[in-house]
């Protein structure tokens, strides 16, 4: 084992796990993580939860409870996930602590279904955060359009959020200004800014899949020469959005009154391309104030063979814009991209959450007491 784990620690790039279950809780191995691999943060997602329950262990006798409650299906999914995140956001309360808020994080998602509705979004985003009930919680709300006034309104509310599925460049500033403008309401109802965290998702992984299938089509030299480019030059054009925001006037505004910068979180880094170096999405997106969200694989991958350099992205940019305007001189729209990436990802997350409900309600059935 190497120690770029540590290198990436020390070049301020923040390391979460991208996975949670009941089985990583209770047999220690999440605090272990936390004390041999740097590991400072969880995220989840609907998908996660949907195999962590389906396929897991651990959720039988809360899951007879619930039966015999004969509570509804969405009511055990939330009772079972916000215990998960819950325990979670306790095993991680010393790094929240000692790092003043900033990592020690567990992020829950709204129910995917709500994508595309502001104000029940913003009801559920509410709700998550009363039912986990730890300081140390982001709740994650999607990038779609109307998921920027909830994440407005959310953040104007004293709630922590991780904006997610985040792909374009245009939407990351959008999601920036929906921050910056939740930060102001707060401050202008006298809430303590300093308290106020959040990471914006930006993915990486799912742009090269995309853009490689569309490159291997025209099937030129060309094109080829082009392949497994655009997610890093996509990503780094992003690191560069965000270093221009946050030394803006009205950020400095915000700073002057304890506001915590939006970090940009690097998601979805698990490389999907065998051609390609199985830390790929974590050696070349070094920068001071980011996150990294891995799932295991790729952090065991980094733990053994990552080559930590220093800042992989500053320094990127014109290089980064050259490569994503030779793949829009071939025919492929970067829009077009975006928004079907945008699409998708929700439609995924939806379908495991539906997928969830599903296998949930059927054991529900299974373990219900009979009548009499």
């Amino acid at each position: 084992m190497t120690d770029a784990l540590k290198r990436l620690s020390d070049e301020g790039v923040a390391i979460w796990l991208d996975d949670l279950s009941r089985k990583r809780i209770t047999s220690g191995n999440l605090a272990e993580l936390i004390d041999q691999q740097h590991v400072v943060g969880v995220t989840t997602n609907p998908s996660i939860f949907q195999k962590a329950i389906s396929h897991g262990d651990g959720y039988e006798q809360q899951l007879t409870d619930l039966a015999t409650r004969k509570v509804t299906v969405d009511e055990a999914i939330r009772m079972i996930t916000t215990a998960d995140v819950r325990d979670a956001a306790d095993i991680l309360r010393p790094v929240f602590d000692a790092t003043d808020g900033q990592d020690g994080r567990v992020s829950i998602e709204v129910d995917p279904r709500l994508a595309h509705h502001t104000a029940a979004t913003v009801a559920e985003a509410k709700q998550l955060a009363w039912l986990v009930d730890r300081p140390n919680t982001l709740i994650k709300i999607p990038a779609t359009k109307a998921g920027l006034p909830a994440i407005t309104e959310v953040i104007g509310k004293g709630i922590s959020v991780n904006v997610t599925l985040i792909f374009s460049l245009e939407r990351y500033r959008e999601v920036m200004d929906a921050y910056l403008a939740g930060l102001e309401k707060a401050k202008a109802t006298g809430l303590d800014l300093s308290k106020i965290h959040s990471v914006a998702s930006f993915f990486v992984s799912r742009v090269d899949t995309e853009i490689d299938k569309r490159l291997d089509a025209l099937g030129t030299d060309e094109a080829k020469a082009l392949k497994g480019k655009a997610a890093l030059a996509n990503a780094r054009l992003a690191y560069q959005a965000y270093e221009e925001v946050f030394s803006s006037e009205r950020w400095t505004a915000l700073d002057k009154a304890q506001a915590n910068k939006q970090r940009p979180l690097w998601a979805s880094t698990g490389v999907k391309d065998p051609a390609y170096k199985d830390t790929l999405y974590v050696d070349d997106l070094v920068a001071p104030g980011t996150v990294n969200t891995m799932p295991e694989a790729t952090l065991d991958a980094t733990a053994d063979h990552g080559q930590i350099t220093g800042d992989t992205i500053t320094g990127t940019y014109e290089q980064s814009r050259a490569e994503l305007d030779a793949v829009a001189k071939l025919g492929i729209s970067y829009d077009d991209v975006v928004q079907l990436l945008e699409d998708e990802g929700v439609e995924k997350f939806e379908a495991a959450w539906i997928d969830l409900l599903n296998s949930t309600e059927a054991e529900l059935k299974r373990l219900a007491p009979s009548e009499g």
